[in-house]
């Protein structure tokens, strides 16, 4: 294992994972030397980016306590009326939940392995958690873990996602098979969830150049596979399930990345939920309860 610069280097074999603690515990970086030549399975972070601990612009952060937005940063629960400011300039809305945001603590490493934890206090998020994360490299898997634990005396909304960030290629394709879609505003908030339509159906897979995307997939059970036809390279997605059964599909035009991402609710569920939307995915953590969700990345080359 190496440190520097912030990042620590994780290492088996052939591939490499660079996860930066002090940038929201983010992934910085995965990949496979290969025959002299590196094949990025996520898009690698600038050190300018970790030097900003600017999680947007690394390769995965993690998505904790919610996942998305919450509308106007508001909502209720138990009674009790919670405003989460928003953390970035391009929304008014609570985006993502805190982790991405924080510095996280370096509880065990190996050459292989590394374990993060985060301790929130109460703050506009009335309630005390601590998150934990692994990072596990093989030669031909990455694994990571998210966990969170309610320290607080009281019931308290809990979620789990994961946001990675893929390189984009020309040809490169995306396949999930899902059962419906939340149909969005213009600020990319959930208004009507719907069945898949043709045009958007990634079953069988659709090439990212072809779909305009920023939206929130239901009844996902995995995998999902991103291909690069040009690199003869695939990568399977795999997540938890049914926990994570929402997968959030990003496809920026004219951008370098997309993003497909696995978390355990749609966007604004703890709202939705209070109007009585049904299988939002709004979970609830009893004091001192513990839940976990795991992605795994697993490339391949032809």
């Amino acid at each position: 294992m190496i440190v520097d610069n912030g990042v620590i280097t994780l290492t088996s074999e052939t591939a490499t994972c660079e996860v930066a603690p002090r940038a929201g515990g983010a992934v910085a970086g995965f990949w496979w030397k290969r025959n002299g030549q590196r094949i990025d399975w996520l898009r690698p972070a600038s050190p300018s980016a970790v030097a900003r601990r600017d999680a947007e612009q690394m390769a995965c952060f993690p998505m904790i306590p919610y996942g998305n937005r919450i509308r106007d940063g508001r909502f209720t629960f138990c009674g009790r009326e919670v405003i989460e400011s928003s953390s970035v300039a391009h929304t008014r809305h609570a985006i993502h939940g805190h982790g991405w945001r924080e510095d996280w603590q370096v509880v065990e490493r190996r050459d292989d392995h590394l374990v993060l934890e985060y301790e929130h206090a109460p703050d506009s998020w009335p309630w005390s958690y601590r998150a934990r994360q692994s990072f596990a490299l093989t030669p031909e898997v990455l694994t990571l873990t998210l966990e969170i634990e309610n320290l607080a005396n009281e019931l308290m909304p809990a979620g789990l996602g994961f946001h990675p960030y893929f390189p984009r290629t020309p040809q490169a394709t995306v396949a999930a098979a899902a059962a419906g879609v939340w149909l969005t505003d213009t600020e990319i908030l959930p208004v009507e969830k719907t069945a898949v339509p043709p045009g958007w159906d990634l079953a069988q897979g659709r090439r990212v150049a072809e779909l305009a995307l920023d939206n929130v997939f239901t009844g996902w059970n995995g995998p999902a596979t991103v291909a690069w036809p040009e690199r003869q390279a695939w990568l399977a997605i795999e997540a938890t399930q049914p926990l994570l059964s929402f997968l959030t599909v990003y496809t920026p035009p004219e951008s370098d990345f997309f993003c497909i991402e696995p978390a355990s609710h749609c966007t604004d569920a703890i709202n939705l939920a209070l109007e009585g939307v049904p299988e939002t995915g709004l979970r609830v953590l009893a004091p001192g309860a513990r839940r976990s969700a795991r992605v795994t990345l697993r490339p391949k080359l032809n």
